[in-house]
């Protein structure tokens, strides 16, 4: 416990002259109003913290130490409850797939249908991953969505993959299945650079918790895919991702390779990351379905922090279904990332027989009723959903500064990357205006702790809002951008599908966001695939004629 007086005080350090800072001038800074005696007393205690500093800073602390403080979205209702699953856990009937007459088909197989191919022995994971492959070097050099082929690696696990089919070791629908990572997760034997020039020739000698994980459920890793430079944006050092449908726009980010690749048919599946939008938003600017899930649900031991509190992983795929198969393998704890000790569910089962005409889902009536470029595809969403019997009630969302919060993203990635600022190597980063990192980090160097601390206090207040206003319901649509949704539940950590529901002016994808209670993916999954069995609209590919 900190002690004013007596001998813990009296035994701290005397402040050196050079360092009694220029007070007057940082409470002007802040908007903190002290007298000159208040400031005075404070100077000595001031410097000392200097020193503090100095001394921490010798400390090696990289990227991957993580805080003490651990983030937990939990409002205090569910505080001593746990994700109750009342469902069979069972996929829901496939018919009879087989090869394709053109095999260029095979591009856009769901994850699902390439499963049943490899389960059945049509096509061997070999052959598949040479396939795909493929397609990556030949629409690579226009999309530029890929960093890295992992071939060998590929092949190699392809070749297992069919031993173990053929002696009947099979391990699911994902086994034998090509993917690709964002560029911010570890792979032996494979650079992982973040998409930053600083760290081009990183290479981190293990494997991320997703990587394993999947690799355990026998997919095949084929590539690691572009993130914007630290995972903002779509611009790294090898230039700007683009989107499939219009090849002179970007992909949007940071998760823009991943986004970008599985749209154009490169990959069946792809891993991203979310910390304010990165799902979401390349989603969007291509087309795909992705799943953010819970905060905590899914490993991110191994993956590049930036955001410890905000930061979630979760797959990027061309349908619900497809999420759903890959997020089974994903969830799960992991003592290597203690969010996901924190955690009220366990392992994910199914819930694709959820009954959807007793599900209540909430809908923000004030962001549907404003004016904007997708308007007309997203009131023909929840027409869709009240086709399929969907009880749809009225939601309005917390009034509370959502967005005054999420300078908590920047400060806590201004610790990450701390040593990069100190040093000065964030002059090597691709882009330098004033909404870049580098500028973005150093103004985060002026974030009180007090702030920093009040701001969590807030976010606090947030999650039990939010609860409260939608405990009684089993999910709620809402439209993916213009209004406060994003925002609050990347702060409050809930998970959400986007999902494509038309295109817009532009050229480009539009989506619709579906958000779920904490740790109900199973039955937002569920509604977002009877959305999806009910509209055409995942099953839209870009023309690549390029």
């Amino acid at each position: 416990m900190f002690c004013a007086g007596g001998p813990h005080h009296a035994g701290r350090r005397r402040a050196r002259p050079h360092h009694r800072a220029r007070a007057a001038g940082g409470q002007e800074l802040l908007g903190l109003r002290f007298t000159d005696a208040q400031l005075d007393s404070a100077r000595r205690d001031v410097g000392e913290n200097r020193d503090s500093y100095e001394a921490l800073r010798k400390l090696p602390l990289p990227n991957s130490v993580a805080p003490v403080l651990v983030f937990d979205p939990v409002p205090l209702r569910l505080r001593n409850t746990y994700a109750k699953h009342r469902i069979d856990d069972k996929l829901p009937r496939i018919g009879k797939v087989t090869l394709p007459a053109n095999r260029a088909d095979l591009a856009f197989y769901s994850v699902r249908q390439l499963g049943e191919l490899l389960r059945t022995r049509q096509i061997s994971s070999e052959e598949l991953t040479n396939f795909f492959l493929a397609r990556l070097k030949k629409y690579d050099p226009k999309l530029l969505c890929v960093t890295t082929l992992t071939e060998e690696l590929a092949l190699r696990q392809a070749r297992q993959a069919d031993a173990d089919i053929k002696a009947g070791r099979y391990q699911g629908p994902l086994h034998g299945v090509p993917f690709g990572v964002k560029y911010l997760f570890s792979t032996k034997g494979y650079r992982t650079t973040w998409g930053s020039v600083p760290y081009k020739e990183q290479t981190l000698d293990e494997d991320a918790a997703v990587v394993t994980r999947l690799r355990d459920a026998g997919a095949v890793l084929v590539a690691k895919f572009t993130l914007g430079e630290l995972a903002m944006g779509d611009v790294w050092y090898g230039g700007m991702t683009r989107s499939p449908w219009d090849p002179t726009k970007g992909s949007s980010g940071s998760s823009a390779g991943s986004a970008s690749a599985v749209a154009a048919g490169l990959v069946p599946f792809a891993i991203g990351t979310e910390t304010l939008g990165s799902i979401v938003s390349p989603s969007t600017a291509c087309g795909t379905t992705g799943l953010r899930p819970t905060f905590g649900r899914v490993s991110r031991a191994g993956a590049m922090a930036l955001s410890w509190s905000m930061d979630k992983a979760g797959p990027i795929a061309r349908s619900a279904e497809d999420c759903a198969l890959v997020f089974k393998a994903l969830a799960g704890r992991d003592p290597r990332d203690p969010a996901t000790l924190l955690a009220r569910a366990d392992e994910f089962y199914y819930g694709f027989n959820t009954d959807l005409k007793k599900l209540r889902v909430g809908y923000v009536k004030a962001d549907f009723d404003r004016n904007y470029p997708s308007k007309a595809n997203d009131q023909a969403s929840l027409e869709a959903l009240r086709k399929l019997g969907v009880q749809l009630v009225e939601l309005e969302l917390p009034k509370l500064p959502a967005s005054d919060m999420t300078f908590l993203l920047t400060a806590e990635g201004a610790a990450a990357f701390d040593d990069l600022t100190r040093s000065g190597r964030d002059a090597l980063l691709v882009k330098q205006d004033r909404n870049a990192w580098p500028s973005l980090f150093r103004a985060s160097r002026f974030v009180p702790a007090v702030e920093y601390l009040q701001a969590q206090r807030a976010r606090r207040l947030l999650i039990e809002e939010l609860d409260a206003r939608i405990k009684d319901l089993d999910a709620y649509v809402a439209p993916s951008f213009g209004g406060p949704n994003l925002v609050i539940t990347n702060l409050t950590g809930h998970p959400a599908v986007v999902l494509p529901n038309g295109m817009r002016p532009n050229g480009l994808p539009s989506t619709i966001t579906f958000t779920g209670q904490l740790y109900e993916e199973a039955k937002l999954l569920a509604l977002a695939k009877a959305f999806q069995d009910a509209t055409d609209f995942d099953e839209k590919h870009p023309p690549l004629n390029f």
